[in-house]
């Protein structure tokens, strides 16, 4: 049975906005929170592709990665994730080619295949979305620009091939466990929002992992939700803004980080409070004894090898607070 501290931690940001805040301040604020994690043992700081999402600015991912890893020094920067249906693979390889030879050793590359967005915005950015391309054909393509052997190819990612970047399946169903498993790949699992399938996901990844160039034995990555405060009432009214979120996703209202609140009783109904509960069924609210006491539950059941910590809070000082609480209860700090 694993301790906490033999399990890596990470930080996910979407670079959300916060009401009354702007775009640059949430750029300054992720680079700010990267230094600090940098100093607090973070493994990874990895950035989400959205699209056309209000309270998102996280949309040119490969930009801001190499805006983070340009303002840091040791801490691992990547996607988590590059929404690889929406891109030309070349297109990918050549700009994680640029940040891996920018940043040799430190760059890393989350895969999924969702849009990451609505319809409407999936058919500005695809185009044809009537051939769907496969996922899985889409990632060898991209594996192969990489390759040292890519120089003899008519087509070549200039530059990517010979730059050593690692790969990632991300996802939150069955499917990408299948894949992560068949292709011998790192896998992160979206348990910060979809943890319905997460159990069955991880089981079905360690049973089917087949070795490969890339990684001799599976490793997993779990998406969390955490609210940490120097309290447990403080935690529990910080994270009203994180239930204010997905009331808004449920809703399908997306707005700005909006401020915490006395009691959500006046926002939802009975429904939306099960439909947004059951969404962090697995998120971990507290203060520093509920944290490290839930984490643990957490970890003695799944086991992960690292968690990939998603801690949205309005204030960009609580927001800093809490990844510096988890990185003490982690004990690495």
């Amino acid at each position: 049975m694993k301790t906490l501290s033999e399990v890596k931690y990470s930080i996910l940001d979407l670079a959300s906005i916060a009401q009354g805040k702007t775009v640059a301040d949430s750029f300054r604020n992720s680079l700010d929170l990267a230094r600090h994690a940098e100093e607090w043992g973070y493994n990874r700081y990895w950035l989400a592709e959205h699209h056309n999402l209000e309270g998102i600015a996280s949309s040119a991912t490969s930009v801001l990665i190499g805006y983070i890893a340009g303002g840091t020094k040791t801490i691992r920067v990547g996607s988590g994730g590059i929404m690889l249906p929406n891109h030309a693979p070349l297109v990918i390889a050549e700009q994680f080619g640029t940040l891996g030879t920018l940043y040799p050793g430190r760059i890393d590359l989350g895969l999924g295949r969702a849009p990451g967005t609505d319809g409407l915005t999936m058919r500005a950015l695809r185009r044809n979305v009537n051939r769907e391309p496969d996922f899985g054909e889409q990632v060898l393509e991209l594996q192969g620009y990489f390759k040292e052997s890519a120089a003899a190819d008519r087509v070549r990612a200039i530059p990517g091939a010979g730059v050593k970047v690692p790969f990632w399946i991300l996802g939150s169903s069955l499917y990408s466990a299948q894949l992560a498993a068949v292709m011998g790949l790192p896998y992160a699992f979206a348990g910060h929002f979809a943890p319905d399938e997460m159990y069955d996901a991880v089981r079905l990844y360690r049973a089917g992992f087949q070795a490969s160039e890339y990684l001799k034995e599976p490793y997993v990555m779990l998406g969390i939700q955490i609210v940490a405060a120097d309290t447990d009432e403080k935690a529990q009214r910080l994270s009203t803004t994180v239930m204010r979120r997905f009331l808004g996703i449920i809703r399908n209202q997306r707005v700005n980080l909006e401020p915490p609140v006395d009691s959500m009783a006046p926002y939802w109904t009975v429904q939306e409070e099960q439909l947004v509960k059951s969404r962090l069924a697995t998120a971990v609210i507290g203060g520093p004894e509920t944290v490290q006491r839930k984490l643990q539950e957490f970890v003695n059941i799944l086991e992960p090898d690292e968690l990939m910590i998603v801690s949205d809070q309005y204030e960009h000082t609580d927001r800093l607070r809490s990844f510096e609480l988890i990185s003490q209860l982690m004990g690495k700090s």
